[in-house]
């Protein structure tokens, strides 16, 4: 079971069904090594026929099969991209009206054991979006999503989930985008102190 858009960067994914989120805001391109899965219509529903399995699986929940059109491919785009906005919101607090409006419904449905589970409703693209912003409240109330970070590297900006100890992290790879802009950041200290022509 593996979420594909992900395991392009290399990241370490977040726990149960919240890997759902960041797998949609890892579809976008990076660098040159990570093209932009929602770019067209073939790779779109591969990613989502893919992802939407592993969810399934994950959240024990059923997923509808959801064929895209050119107009859906557009909404999943404004989708990831209000998901950017609200993750570096958790980071940088932006002003209310910066933040895009999440309108999806979802369904209360109590299981056999007592405990009342949040079920994604609608159709399409609307199903999806309440899906994705279903796992971003569990994951605010499990405390889990100011750990869900995108990289500092603004030519990168892969979703990465942080497990350090003090939620510190910047960087989805330090090794990779890290280095680089550590190694940038000394030669502008360098050159700016004339220790470099």
């Amino acid at each position: 079971m593996s979420w594909k858009a992900s395991a392009r960067h290399g990241v370490r994914e977040a726990p149960n069904g919240f890997a759902l989120v960041q797998e949609l805001l890892n579809t976008r391109a990076a660098m040159s090594y990570a093209p932009d899965l929602l770019a067209g219509p073939d790779e779109a529903q591969w990613w989502l026929t893919e992802t939407l399995g592993v969810w399934s699986q994950v959240s024990g929940l059923p997923a509808p099969t959801l064929l895209l059109s050119t107009a859906d491919l557009r909404s999943m785009r404004r989708l990831r991209g209000a998901f950017e906005h609200v993750v570096l919101a958790g980071a940088r607090p932006a002003p209310d009206d910066a933040l895009p409006p999440a309108d999806v419904q979802v369904s209360l449905v109590p299981d056999g054991t007592g405990w009342v589970r949040v079920v994604p409703t609608g159709r399409g693209i609307r199903w999806l979006a309440s899906a994705l912003w279903s796992e971003a409240l569990l994951a605010q109330q499990a405390g889990m999503w100011p750990r869900l970070k995108l990289c500092n590297n603004q030519a990168c900006r892969a979703a990465f989930f942080d497990t350090s100890r003090n939620n510190s992290g910047v960087w989805h790879d330090v090794s990779t985008c890290g280095n680089t802009a550590n190694l940038r950041a000394f030669r502008e200290r360098r050159r700016t102190h004339g220790q470099e022509p």
